[in-house]
């Protein structure tokens, strides 16, 4: 047995080897912790909104936490910097970081706007070009190295290949919910820009869940160290569905400003039929994605930062089913939100106990360590 002296030593934190270590997957935690704050005002239970809220403020600092050791990273080890934009996994996370940043910029208008009031929407606005930027480039660059200097192959294909591409629409339903709570000059291109940022990205997500069903049905399940990532697909579908939804509801003022009041109904009825076609379609990958870990799990799910990717699909299908219960006037859609709201919290807790016992002693940078250049 290693003596607790040297097993305290061998900590990466004691070494120094945190910041070199330090990988885009960690972003997903942001993105995950986030989704989860934005879910829970919505259950009629008191105190859940508070409990949101303390989650987003934890949320932000995690956010600028993340954010710094990642520049500092880059300063100090600008050759595992590189390596991580080769590497054909490490930079597929790289979509996580505009993803983290939507939810906090959500959590601006859903907890910043009733405290502070249109300050805090001027400010998401700010922010979502930023956010929106970084999505659109992150969706391109990143395809680009896949073509270009990766090495990839159809075997070796997971769903992580959605991440780079599905921050756009994570964007374009930023977008959405941002555009009510400014005046129609300021709403306008963000309403336009939200449905650009959502051809980016849906049709691209669409077109890889074909190949990734090729994928799986010529070679079977992936490996059990990312077999939490058959989770992924859904991020796409309830994201894509809650982009809809949410720019379709913020599509008829804006429309009327600029004389287009008769296009209203049309934008608006898009984004509730499409909506639901989405959310049928997440609904379906989630059975799925349910099936197949449960087999995971009879065989041994080691953990690791993927599990992160259990929380974030989870929670966009949990705030697409609220969103198209206010639509759709159907309660039905509203009690089966609470019910995910509770699974999706129950999840959260245990990635969350999970990673910090894992940062604490040093195994999540140890097994995550930055990859060497080719």
């Amino acid at each position: 047995m290693v003596p607790a002296r040297l097993r305290l030593s061998s900590r990466p934190a004691l070494h120094g080897d945190v910041i070199r270590h330090f990988t885009p997957n960690w972003f997903t935690a942001v993105m995950g912790t986030g989704i989860v704050s934005l879910t829970l005002p919505h259950l009629p239970v008191a105190g859940a909104a508070a409990a949101g809220e303390a989650l987003w403020w934890l949320n932000m600092n995690l956010l600028l936490l993340f954010t710094a050791l990642s520049a500092a990273r880059l300063i100090l080890f600008p050759a595992e910097s590189r390596a991580t934009l080769l590497h054909p996994v490490q930079s597929l996370f790289l979509g996580a970081v505009p993803m983290g940043l939507a939810t906090v910029i959500n959590g601006l208008i859903v907890f910043g706007v009733p405290h502070w009031g249109d300050g805090a929407a001027q400010v998401a606005r700010s922010l979502w070009g930023l956010d929106a930027l970084l999505a659109a480039a992150t969706g391109l660059l990143v395809p680009y190295l896949m073509f270009t200097r990766q090495d990839h192959a159809l075997d070796r294909m997971t769903a992580l290949w959605l991440l780079p591409v599905v921050a756009s629409e994570v964007a374009a339903a930023s977008a959405g919910l941002i555009a009510p709570h400014l005046g129609a000059a300021q709403a306008a291109p963000l309403l336009f820009g939200g449905y650009v940022l959502f051809a980016l990205s849906v049709p691209i997500a669409l077109m890889l869940i074909t190949i990734l069903l090729l994928r799986l049905a010529q070679h079977k399940l992936p490996g059990a160290e990312v077999g939490v990532s058959m989770f992924l697909p859904l991020g796409p579908l309830a994201t894509g569905a809650l982009a809809l939804l949410q720019l379709g509801h913020a599509a008829p003022p804006v429309l009327g400003t600029l004389g287009l009041a008769d296009l209203a109904p049309v934008f608006s009825g898009f984004g509730l039929l499409g909506g639901l076609i989405l959310w049928g379609f997440g609904g379906w990958w989630l059975a799925l994605a349910a099936l197949t870990t449960r087999r995971y799990v009879r065989g041994g799910l080691p953990f690791n930062l993927g599990w992160w990717g259990l929380t974030f699909p989870l929670g966009v299908f949990t705030a697409s089913t609220f969103a198209l219960g206010d639509q759709s006037h159907l309660s039905g859609f509203t009690h089966l939100g609470w019910g995910l709201t509770g699974l999706l919290a129950g999840l959260w807790i245990l990635v969350a106990a999970r990673t910090l016992r894992g940062a604490w002693n040093g195994s999540l940078f140890a097994v995550g360590a930055a990859p060497r250049l080719p």
